[in-house]
């Protein structure tokens, strides 16, 4: 399945997803972009590389679920890379923003929302500001930020409050698992129960 975990600045998703494991049967996204690749980075580990006319080659084919433009660059979640993991049994992990989140559930209805949230608005602002990253004004923006994503929570399938991090992460597992336990989620199990059945 994809599973799209999204939420304001601060609520954790950066460190729970990195929890979610391949041996767990958990595959990253890996977007497209037309940036340049850094020392470290690696094609088709860390983003797929591209140039402007084959990222729009394939955007207009249809074949990112959605993208977006970050300080004159491209990025996009590719279609084939998704149906790929999804095929080899994966559960697809994309972390996105709320318009992103949204963009992609309504190209891939099957795709599962999670919205990560600290326990309280206060403990948002503070994590913000322990951060140290952002300054001040940086920060308030991020924080009002927060109250527009929040009012998109009913668009969302579950709600995690991420608290303390193992907690979330078993909290992801249990939604996947149930998820997975669905009979829309089952029809090769169904048809194969069915074919045993012709067949006694």
């Amino acid at each position: 399945m994809l599973l799209i975990i999204s939420g304001p600045s601060g609520s954790g998703k950066g460190t729970v997803t990195k929890k979610l494991l391949p041996s767990q049967g958990y595959a990253l996204s890996i977007s497209m972009t037309t940036r340049q690749k850094r020392p470290e980075e690696r094609n088709g580990t860390d983003y797929f590389f591209c140039t402007p006319e084959e990222f729009h080659t394939v955007r207009d084919a249809d074949g990112l679920l959605e993208h977006a433009t970050f300080s004159g660059n491209y990025y996009g979640t590719p279609v084939s890379y998704v149906n790929q993991q999804i095929n080899e049994g994966r559960t697809v992990v994309l972390e996105i923003d709320v318009i992103g989140a949204l963009q992609v559930k309504s190209k891939y209805p099957e795709a599962v929302l999670v919205f990560l949230m600290p326990p309280t608005f206060r403990e948002l602002r503070h994590r913000l500001e322990c951060r140290g990253t952002e300054d001040e004004d940086e920060i308030e923006r991020r924080f009002r930020r927060a109250w527009d994503e929040v009012a998109m929570l009913p668009k969302y399938d579950y709600l995690v409050i991420n608290d303390a991090i193992d907690q979330a992460v078993e909290d992801i597992n249990l939604i996947v698992s149930a998820e997975r336990l669905k009979p829309r989620r089952s029809s090769g199990k169904i048809n194969h129960f069915h074919d045993n059945i012709n067949g006694m």
